[in-house]
């Protein structure tokens, strides 16, 4: 392992109360029971290992953003109970996460036990970074284990304080997620190297895009920020939403885009096709337009050409996802890559479908799910899923053990892939 920072594995834990930030903020459905537990399940191998190796496990995370209030339907009770089932193993929950009773919980652990503080967030000093909600943390522990990779790049006192009061390690998710990340980039890594990158916000993702286009051999971009780009390209976008704070940004972007093709084999590519409709709905009437060809992809104008206007984005539609060309074009992509790194779904994946597994907005995103599974023949050696909504896709098909890493924070992950540091990794021991 490269991580240059210690681990769990580098300090003695029998005996050893441990106090572990994790990451349990998730969703609850209708019943209130969790409804996606994989970031219960990323959590289970540094728990297990200290359990294993004879410590006992104060866990602590938050849930949703209460502001500093206590509120029931913010309760991690129900984490508890899911955890307890994929642990196979007695955690005891405490409704406070500092005071008497949760001090009490504590000192009575007895090595191989868990218990699990509640919602950080319901005390307003967790998001102030404050040491003296730190030192009422760190009673009657003896080391704090960093596993809450998604909130690393927040300077808040479960990251950042807590580190001031206690001997302070990562744990396996947080080792194993910041190694692959950092990675991408280095000379090492395997080649070729393809970004993926969707998503809603082009400043965003402007520093991985900059860093793509200097170091990757290929940049696809995908998703209404791609939006941004075809029409700055001058390709009608219809009523698509576009930032016009962020055109400067795009048009600095395809200008570095465009001197890296000159001065080396770099292949940048925007959306040639599209799924349209006027209305991001389940019900809506779509249409596939083939904006680089002019031409529609409708069987029944075969073989006349169709007008126009008819292979344009309508002022009164928008593009929701990318069309079958585009996909095919990406999935023939990655048949070549070494590694791949996706970061963004490149459709409105949020819409249900009427009929099938799949929504109207989520077939582009699905061929590329498709390819990188090895459906189509080859499957890249590294295939990287980053970014909250694409790992949310990703785990809602149970793929996630295909892939050589599903992130489990997308804010800490595009910190890592823009080049910067986290808070949260900076403040542990180093080696």
């Amino acid at each position: 392992m490269n991580f240059r920072k210690k681990t769990i594995q580098d300090i003695e834990l029998a005996g050893k109360r441990l106090l572990i930030r994790v990451d349990y903020g998730v969703e609850l459905d209708e019943k209130g029971e969790v409804a996606d537990d994989s970031k219960l399940r990323a959590s289970l191998p540094t728990i297990t290992q200290a359990i294993d190796s004879g410590a006992s496990v104060v866990l602590i995370s938050h849930m949703g953003r209460p502001e500093g209030r206590i509120k029931p339907e913010l309760s991690l009770f129900p984490i508890a109970k899911r955890l307890k089932k994929l642990l196979d193993h007695d955690v005891e929950f405490v409704p406070e996460c500092t005071g008497e009773r949760a001090e009490k919980a504590i000192t009575n652990l007895q090595p191989g036990q868990v218990v699990l503080l509640e919602n950080l967030r319901f005390d307003p000093r967790e998001e102030q970074n404050s040491e003296e909600f730190a030192r009422e943390l760190a009673k009657n522990v003896d080391y704090f284990v960093q596993d809450g990779f998604a909130v690393c790049y927040r300077a808040y006192t479960s990251v950042d304080a807590i580190t001031k009061v206690l001997p302070s390690v990562a744990g396996l998710l947080v080792a194993k997620e910041v190694e692959a990340l950092e990675s991408v980039f280095d000379p090492y890594t395997k080649r070729p190297l393809i970004l993926i990158v969707g998503g809603k916000s082009v400043s965003e993702k402007a520093n991985i895009i900059e860093r793509a286009i200097s170091r990757a051999d290929a940049l696809v971009l995908g998703g209404p920020l791609s939006t941004v780009f075809l029409r700055e390209m001058g390709i009608k976008t219809g009523k698509s939403p576009v930032d016009e704070n962020e055109i400067h940004l795009v048009r600095s972007l395809l200008d570095k885009a465009k001197q890296a093709r000159i001065e080396r084999r770099f292949m940048f590519y925007v959306p040639q096709d599209g799924v349209v409709a006027k209305m991001t709905d389940k019900t809506a009437r779509t249409r596939l337009v083939d904006w680089s060809a002019h031409t529609v992809a409708e069987i029944d104008a075969y073989p006349k050409r169709p007008a126009y206007e008819d292979s344009q984005v309508q002022t009164n539609e928008m593009i929701l996802d990318i069309g079958p060309f585009t996909g095919a074009f990406i999935a023939g992509l990655t048949q070549y890559a070494g590694t791949v790194v996706w970061s963004g779904v490149l459709g409105d994946v949020e819409v249900p479908s009427i009929r099938g597994p799949v929504g109207p907005f989520s077939h582009g995103s699905e061929l590329v799910i498709e390819a990188l599974t090895g459906q189509f023949g080859h499957s890249p050696i590294r295939k990287l899923i980053v970014g909250d909504d694409t790992a949310a896709f990703v785990n809602q098909r149970n793929m996630t053990g295909v892939f050589t890493l599903v992130s489990t924070g997308g804010g800490a992950s595009n910190e890592i892939l823009s080049g910067r540091s986290l808070v949260g990794v900076e403040a542990l021991e180093d080696r």
